[in-house]
């Protein structure tokens, strides 16, 4: 009986060590990345760390998924090689869906459109059509995908376009009447609008428009599965719009990405695209 009592008490520590340590394991965490200067997506807060709508997006994403979530900050050109080289689960930040990506990564579908638009000054007449940029001037972030439109389309529409080192810049030239307009992504006027009182978003260049969506490796089926229901559910319940209109400064439009889930898995028509029917399970 002696023996049995300190066999017992010899166990009893282990035990219990064993039982707090299951009690602390869980799901392990989903390992993320954005590029932390892409304001208002993701951009550094005073007291360390960033902010942003793709941080809150994917954190939320994260929570409805019962896991725990690492945001990094890193520079964009290196975020793809790193998912690929399976540092990261996915990447938070946005990455337009093109046929060449889709082709080498898996996406979620859209959960904003990208398209380029134009911001002007307050009380100046709206552009209408890409007719009216005629005799006007233009201004763009230097070596963009806007100056490189601007660039390719200067000629044939008679308009004229200024560079500049960042995008705040060429806000700052529509506002000091230097420029009519400014042209960037959507979600960048929009933010740069709620910030600046005198400028207002305007025309936007419908054929630009493409889906933000996030990336996983080819393998990562299910996950992506997983974090696509739970995007649909958050378009549903409207808590993806409201985080959409927190961080833009503007209500998205009822047929934008926000508010419209996509049949099937992924981006439609583009590789990589599953059109199997599905019933996300929201709530």
């Amino acid at each position: 009986m002696r023996r049995l009592l300190l066999l017992a008490a010899l166990l009893a520590p282990a035990s219990v060590t064993l039982s707090a340590a299951w009690a602390q394991s869980g799901p392990a965490p989903l390992r993320s990345a954005v590029d932390g200067t892409f304001a208002p997506h993701a951009f550094p807060k005073l007291d360390g760390g960033v902010q942003g709508f793709n941080v809150d997006l994917f954190t939320e994403v994260a929570k409805r998924l019962g896991r725990p979530i690492t945001i990094d900050s890193a520079s964009f050109s290196g975020l793809v090689p790193a998912l690929n080289a399976g540092r990261y689960d996915f990447l938070a930040a946005p990455v337009t869906v093109t046929k060449e990506r889709a082709e080498n990564l898996l996406f979620t579908e859209g959960y904003l459109y990208t398209e380029f638009q134009f911001g002007i000054r307050k009380g100046n007449a709206p552009i209408t059509s890409l007719d009216d940029l005629k005799g006007k001037a233009i201004a763009v972030n230097k070596g963009s995908a806007y100056d490189a439109w601007a660039q390719a389309n200067a000629p044939k529409l008679g308009f004229t376009y200024q560079t500049y080192d960042t995008n705040p810049d060429a806000v700052q030239a529509v506002v000091a009447g230097r420029a009519y307009a400014v042209l960037a992504g959507n979600t960048v006027v929009k933010y740069a609008a709620s910030r600046q009182p005198q400028l207002v978003p305007d025309f936007v260049i419908k054929e630009t428009r493409a889906h933000w969506a996030a990336p996983f490796r080819k393998d990562e089926v299910a996950l992506r599965n997983q974090v696509e229901d739970v995007l649909e559910c958050m378009k549903r319940d409207g808590s993806l719009a409201k985080l959409s209109e927190k961080w833009f400064g503007a209500r998205p439009a009822a047929d934008d990405a926000e508010n419209t889930p996509f049949p099937g898995y992924g981006v439609p028509g583009l590789p990589g695209y599953d059109p199997a029917p599905h019933e996300p399970r929201c709530g």
